[in-house]
Order: C-alpha cells, then structure tokens, then sequence
C-alpha cells in the first residue's frame, strides 16, 4: 500500500507564490508518474499537471507558464511551484500517483489534499 501525504498549502496573496509537496511512502514496485489535481468549491476535480518518472511533463492550460511540476524519483516526492497565483486558483489540491505493485498490476492512490487560497 501507498500513502500520499501533501504539505505547503496556505493562503496567499494575488499575485504570490507558493509550493507544495507531496511525499509517497509504502512498499510498491514502482511509482510511475506523479500529479496534482484540484477542487474548487461546486466544481469537478480537474488535472493541473503530471509528472512521468522520466520527466515528461502536462500542464493544464489555465496554469502553463504560471506553474512548475517537478519530482525527486530517489524521494517518491512530487512538487508544484504556483507563481502568479490568481483567486481563481483557490481549491483543495490533490496529489496523485500511478504506480505499479508488486503483482505487476497498476494502482492509482490519492492524498488527501491541501487547500490553496488566494485571497487579498
């Protein structure tokens, strides 16, 4: 089993900066690629961006050039840089991982989020 433990969420003025992190911890064959979701209020969940183990990034297009996926592969730790932040981005922050168990079979975990509001 895989757990996903998110950190760094906070308020944070328009136009600020913030990152947040998400660590991944458990016995797992490997971990494949790595995102963030989020949430807002009356709102679907929606990809902000992922990660591969290679590097390969996606971004959504209401966050590109404002937003920075990166990983550490040795950490199981994903990162999101938001620069720029606008009020729009306020949500619960999901982090999620696709990996592959032990049985070779691909497995999909979730945190349990982080709220990020951006707020004057």
């Amino acid at each position: 089993q895989v757990q996903l433990v998110e950190s760094g969420g906070g308020v944070v003025q328009p136009g600020g900066s913030l990152r947040i992190s998400c660590a991944a911890s458990g016995s797992i064959f490997s971990i494949n690629s790595m995102g963030w979701h989020r949430q807002a209020p009356g709102k679907e969940r929606e990809l902000v961006a992922d990660i591969t183990r290679g590097g390969n990034t996606n971004y959504a297009d209401s966050v590109k050039g404002r937003f920075t996926i990166s990983r550490d592969n040795a950490k199981n730790t994903v990162y999101l840089q938001m620069n720029s932040l606008k009020p729009e981005d306020t949500a619960v922050y999901y982090c999620n991982a696709v990996g592959t168990d032990w049985a070779l079979i691909t497995r999909y975990y979730w945190g349990q989020g982080t709220q990020v509001t951006v707020s004057s």
